[in-house]
């Protein structure tokens, strides 16, 4: 696997920490509600379920990060959970929020084809 693909599939572990931490940790605090636009009642009252989301989020970045530690012999681990990613973000933007679809998907579709491809 090149450099390019490795520095694609850590970007896209490293993003799906980022929504662990957004979606478990800071969903009901100023910058939560910044981010996802919600009013303060209905990020409450969605915290567990953000929770949630959030802790899926980590079993994908967990993946990718196994799948890297591994190296070569990871391949078809970082094609597994890198399809997850690239499903959820489709799925995610489908039912809840277009711009999943750039956030989410687009980065996970570039690092899959990279891996794929031997980019």
């Amino acid at each position: 696997m090149s450099i390019l693909a490795t520095i694609a599939v850590a970007f896209v572990a490293f993003l799906h920490i980022a929504f662990l931490i957004l979606e478990m940790f800071l969903w009901t605090k100023p910058i939560g509600q910044r981010i996802f636009g919600l009013p303060a009642q209905v990020m409450a009252s969605s915290a567990a379920l953000a929770a949630n989301q959030g802790l899926y989020n980590g079993f994908l970045a967990a993946g990718l990060i196994w799948g890297l530690l591994l190296g070569p012999e990871g391949f078809a681990i970082k094609i597994f959970f890198l399809s997850c990613v690239v499903v959820a973000g489709i799925f995610g933007a489908a039912t809840a929020k277009r711009s999943i679809l750039w956030t989410q998907a687009l980065p996970g579709a570039i690092a899959l084809a990279l891996v794929w491809f031997g980019g």
